[in-house]
């Protein structure tokens, strides 16, 4: 038997009140594996785990990577 385990799922609003990205960048990076998969609830209504958001800002901050502005040769 699995151990139960308490999971907070947030929807799209409060996904984005968190991350400041449109839908569409928060799709791709899901797709390319760089950002936490969200979880079908039913054919209209996905969520994301709380946790597994947080962590990935965590690492966000933790790595130091500046973002690539647009334009500017690194």
């Amino acid at each position: 038997m699995r151990p139960i385990t308490k999971t907070t799922l947030i929807d799209r609003k409060k996904l984005h009140a968190m991350i400041p990205l449109a839908e569409r960048t928060i799709y791709n990076m899901e797709q390319r594996g760089e950002f936490p998969r969200r979880i079908a609830l039913t054919s209209r209504n996905v969520a994301w785990d709380l946790g597994e958001v947080e962590a990935w800002i965590d690492a966000r901050k933790a790595s130091g990577i500046q973002a690539a502005r647009p334009g500017l040769a690194a």
